[in-house]
């Protein structure tokens, strides 16, 4: 049953209406108006939804903005998370745009409006991993942690960015040589063999060397400055075996190990090696070795060609020598044939080749 009270000032002025609604089986729920009627119309609502069924406590999505929310996701599901490092910069975002808003307020168009101001300033592909992470966000907070969302999940409903087309940059002409003559002028001297061993195996570039990045919970060092965390210790001696020609990485970017054949000239690029102390095969990191990347691109006069794209290449090459789809997958790492077809752009004249 339903008690209306007034709530005054220490002057005895009424400064608002509590309503507070006590029903066998449910929570006891409270709730403060400026007005009576106000008051009355939420308790009578309220009442009959519970005498239906469909009474949602939205208490702790009222107290609860996307701010909180989203500062809980970071500092507890993140750290726990293969990649959670990626979401520094999305978290940062989501804060900025809707952090204010309280879940219980926060609809699908404001998340709406969101992505439209977002598209503006960055691609879709960005969107799309910003409201994927909300996303998650809310359904962790609605499935365990108790915030019921009485509008249920508002991004459901929010159409996510229609994606570009998948990038086409292959090697061409003499761009491999001039690339690679570019790469042994480098100042980094392990650039030329990263690249090599890039274009034979396939194998990301967190695969190969030691990678770095920020701290997902957003923790800061005694200078202020985000802390940095290893997320890849990159290809290891131990885990390679030339007599067998083989590469086996224990996880990677989707979870799963893998064993990736080592071609002979990945062989002799490895054997070409010195043995670091620390037992990585390759004593770069990730972030030197793209600096001196770009720069090499740069000197070779080569556009538009990403380390990235040196995956791109591989993976076509695989196919080009006639490996079929699940051969190809078992060395490159991509689970479904649907993610090979990004990577996958063989040159037309290659296959009227094998047309005959």
């Amino acid at each position: 049953m339903a008690t209306i009270r007034s709530r005054e000032d220490q002057d005895g002025i009424t400064i608002g209406w509590q309503a507070q609604i006590k029903r066998k089986g449910f929570p006891m729920v409270v709730k403060t108006f400026r007005t009576k009627a106000a008051a009355t119309q939420w308790a009578t609502v309220t009442e009959s939804e519970m005498m239906r069924g469909l009474f949602v406590s939205r208490s702790e999505s009222e107290r609860t903005t996307v701010d909180s929310l989203i500062d809980r996701y970071a500092r507890e599901v993140l750290p726990t998370q293969k990649g959670g490092h990626r979401e520094v910069s999305r978290v940062k975002h989501i804060k900025e745009g809707l952090g204010k808003y309280s879940l219980a307020a926060l609809t699908s168009s404001l998340v709406a409006d969101y992505r439209d101001a977002r598209l503006k300033i960055v691609g879709p592909q960005s969107v799309k991993h910003e409201l994927g992470l909300l996303q998650r966000a809310l359904k962790k907070g609605a499935q365990e942690w108790g915030i019921a969302l009485p509008g249920g999940i508002p991004t459901f409903l929010v159409k996510k960015p229609s994606l570009p087309a998948s990038r086409n940059r292959r090697l061409v002409d003499d761009e491999e040589d001039r690339l690679l003559t570019a790469c042994a002028d480098a100042r980094n001297p392990w650039l030329r063999s990263v690249v090599v061993f890039a274009i034979e195996t396939a194998m990301r570039a967190g695969e190969i060397v030691e990678t770095w990045k920020q701290d997902p919970s957003g923790a800061l060092d005694a200078n202020e400055k985000h802390l940095q965390v290893k997320v890849s210790s990159g290809l290891i001696w131990e885990n390679v075996d030339l007599k067998k020609r083989t590469a086996h990485l224990p996880t990677s970017k989707n979870g799963d190990a893998r064993t990736v054949p080592l071609s002979s000239r990945a062989v002799v690029t490895l054997e070409a090696l010195p043995r670091n102390l620390d037992g990585r095969v390759f004593g770069a990191t990730y972030e030197g070795v793209k600096q001196s990347y770009n720069r090499a691109c740069k000197r070779a006069n080569i556009t538009g060609l990403t380390f990235h794209d040196l995956r791109h290449e591989a993976t076509s090459r695989l196919f080009e020598k006639g490996f079929n789809p699940m051969e190809v997958s078992a060395i490159t790492g991509h689970k479904t044939l649907q993610m090979l077809k990004r990577y996958t752009h063989l040159r037309a004249e290659d296959l009227a080749k094998r047309m005959g």
